[in-house]
């Protein structure tokens, strides 16, 4: 379960088999479906963003002054590649199948003082070249392990280096002009067709000779294809300085290869030891075994025994004497104070937990691979928008329960309170990204989009789900409520209100933190994350566990006569969003080589939005379960 392998036409099929048994038509998802090619054929390389882990700011290709095409034609992306900084464009580099090409000469390039610049800055920052062929992104091997048996791959190759050379004691900086691709192809033996399964580069930064003037039909000292002289036999890299001449030239290599198509990207996602996640998963299992014996405990020991001696008091005298939970029954299901804020950030949560389950199921059966680029974010954001039915419902419910009358307020908070402050912060996130001139803003078109999506369809759907819950009987409790409301007792130390809430968190934290470590890995190291098997385990067992810590918590609350569980059951559980917030500051420091104070605050910006989006996840379960709970107790002890 945890190795999901990108195969969605093997996931269509054996569902059209399983419905259809006879005459069964198969199809693809967009973009993925398989590409025959001849011997011969046409084979157009895409460029894509410009990445760095030190600055988290994308960049067009063509933001630098590589080799272009005689005319530059935009790819047309979807909403999530947008969000996600892509921006595939065509390029000058056309391969023909299974035709190899040797020092083939691209472009021609005369640098200056402020190309010179340019380039520098890209190379001190780390910034590597991202490239599609077959929708199959350029990879580079950088390793290869004997134990495990498998080539390590890292996306995208630097644009170059910088280093000493010749003795200098100084640094200088070289560009990588000359790339060695390798197109690996699977061949169709009966159609002699072929689908290609991979496609790898090694770069090399060679200051290209030649003798006369330049021209078309120039031939390099350095890497001739009629002398068969590679740039092997070239020890002089290409310096990047003003006044230098760059020449950029490439090779094409072709190698069969007995992966087939649906296997194709298996070697980009099993990237990661299988062994860790494992453990993740048993360290995550552990602490789920632990809540749930105390859960146990509490519900068939301790709590079966204070139902049935309550049940067996006769006298209002001996009802007196007793204490516990039971004592606060009039007092239990009193309203909370700020009750309609409560109810916002359950309905919030609501929606929230419908998209992440709902996308996370996708994504296991194989429908969110990583060919279907962006699909994941888009996803996402329309099941997010789609999912404010349920959270107008859920809001709107509660809200009647708690005696509120005016359901269109409560379904106007619901539908800008969580939205509203995460746009806030990403409107401010984009102008910092905007001000640096990167591809990564969002333009002004998706961002029409977005509001469109948010005002159009999340607003009208909240409120449609609000009306449908309003008109739905109210709850009712299980006991009657007092109008006086009883004082609550000095509390222990350790009943605390902070104190039990920060220690309500630190085990759902617990349970996810080093899948956690790899999901971070992924989105600021420009890595691939599809292990959706693992992550999938890991989603289940974080309910578990937020369900099971607030239950016993929410217990000792009552058993010590404190009723005010509505809101410290929500913020128990929600607490880990601190923990996860602190962990991400901790990563930060540890992991990451980020100086520029704006990829800084890109990072604890989008930070946040993930640990309030957590806090409002973790926070609706913790409340949903300590609800069902109280009821639950409340409803089976006789109460005159």
């Amino acid at each position: 379960m945890g190795r999901v392998a990108v195969r969605s036409h093997t996931v269509f099929k054996t569902i059209c088999i399983l419905l259809l048994s006879h005459n069964a038509l198969c199809f693809y998802l967009p973009g993925v479906a398989p590409e025959d090619f001849q011997k011969g054929d046409p084979l157009f390389v895409k460029v894509n963003k410009l990445t760095s882990i030190k600055t988290q700011l994308p960049y067009s290709y063509y933001s630098l002054p590589f080799c272009h095409p005689d005319t530059i034609v935009d790819s047309r992306e979807n909403l999530g590649e947008v969000l996600h900084g892509d921006r595939i464009e065509n390029s000058p580099f056309v391969f023909k199948m299974r035709e190899p090409q040797m020092c083939t000469v691209v472009c021609r390039l005369l640098v200056d003082a402020e190309i010179s610049k340019q380039l520098k800055d890209k190379i001190d920052d780390e910034y590597r070249v991202n490239m599609i062929l077959d929708n199959l992104p350029l990879v580079v091997p950088i390793a290869r392990s004997e134990r495990e048996g498998r080539t390590i791959y890292q996306l995208g190759f630097h644009i170059g280096l910088k280093g000493q050379y010749s003795g200098s004691k100084d640094e200088k900086y070289f560009l990588h002009n000359h790339l060695s691709f390798i197109v690996k192809y699977h061949r169709d033996q009966l159609t002699d067709s072929a689908r290609i399964v991979g496609f790898e580069v090694t770069p090399f930064s060679v200051k290209h000779e030649y003798e006369g003037k330049w021209s078309e039909n120039t031939r390099l000292a350095t890497c001739d294809p009629h002398l068969k002289r590679t740039v092997s036999s070239s020890n002089s890299p290409q310096e990047v300085e003003d006044k230098q001449e760059i020449i950029f030239t490439y090779d094409v290599a072709y190698e069969e290869s007995e992966v087939k198509w649906a296997s194709r990207w298996d070697s980009y996602l099993l990237m990661t030891d299988d062994q860790i996640h494992w453990f993740s998963i048993v360290n995550s299992l552990m602490i789920v075994l632990f809540l749930s014996g105390m859960v146990a405990m509490i519900m068939l020991r301790t709590l079966y025994r204070d139902i049935s001696r309550y049940n067996e008091l006769e006298t209002q005298e001996e009802a007196q004497e007793e204490t516990g939970w039971k004592l606060v029954h009039t007092d239990v299901f009193r309203p909370p104070t700020n009750s309609d804020l409560l109810c916002v950030y359950v309905g919030t949560g609501v929606q929230f937990l419908g998209m992440v389950l709902v996308t996370t199921i996708f994504a296991v059966l194989g429908f969110l691979s990583p060919s279907n680029r962006g699909g994941l974010m888009t996803a996402m954001l329309l099941l997010w928008v789609f999912m404010g039915l349920f959270a107008g419902y859920s809001s709107a419910r509660l809200y009647k329960m708690f005696k509120g009358t005016e359901w269109k307020q409560i379904a106007l908070r619901t539908s800008f309170l969580f939205p509203a402050t995460v746009f806030v912060i990403f409107f401010a996130l984009n102008a910092l990204i905007w001000g640096q001139k990167s591809s990564g803003a969002v333009p002004f078109g998706t961002m029409f989009a977005l509001v469109f999506l948010w005002f159009g369809i999340s607003v009208p759907l909240v409120f449609v789900g609000s009306y449908v819950g309003f008109r739905k009987p109210a709850i009712e409790d299980p006991v009657k409520t007092n109008k006086i409301p009883r004082q609550i007792p000095e509390q222990a130390w350790y009943m605390n209100p902070i104190f039990s809430i920060l220690i309500g968190g630190i085990l759902p934290f617990g349970a996810v933190f080093i899948e956690l470590f790899f999901i971070l890995t992924s989105i600021w190291l420009n890595q691939f994350y599809y292990i959706f098997g693992f992550l999938f385990i890991v989603f289940i067992i974080l309910i578990i566990t937020c369900a099971e810590i607030t239950i016993v918590l929410c217990y000792f609350q009552l058993c010590s006569e404190d009723y005010l569980w509505w809101w410290r059951s929500y913020l128990t559980s929600g607490s880990s969003a601190l923990y996860l917030f602190l962990y991400a500051t901790f990563y930060f420091f540890t992991k990451l080589d980020i100086t520029k104070p704006v990829s800084g605050a890109l990072y604890f910006g989008y930070m946040l939005i993930a640990s309030y989006a957590f806090f409002v996840v973790t926070g609706t379960i913790g409340f949903y379960a300590c609800f069902w709970f109280t009821r639950l107790i409340y409803s089976s002890v006789k109460i005159d």
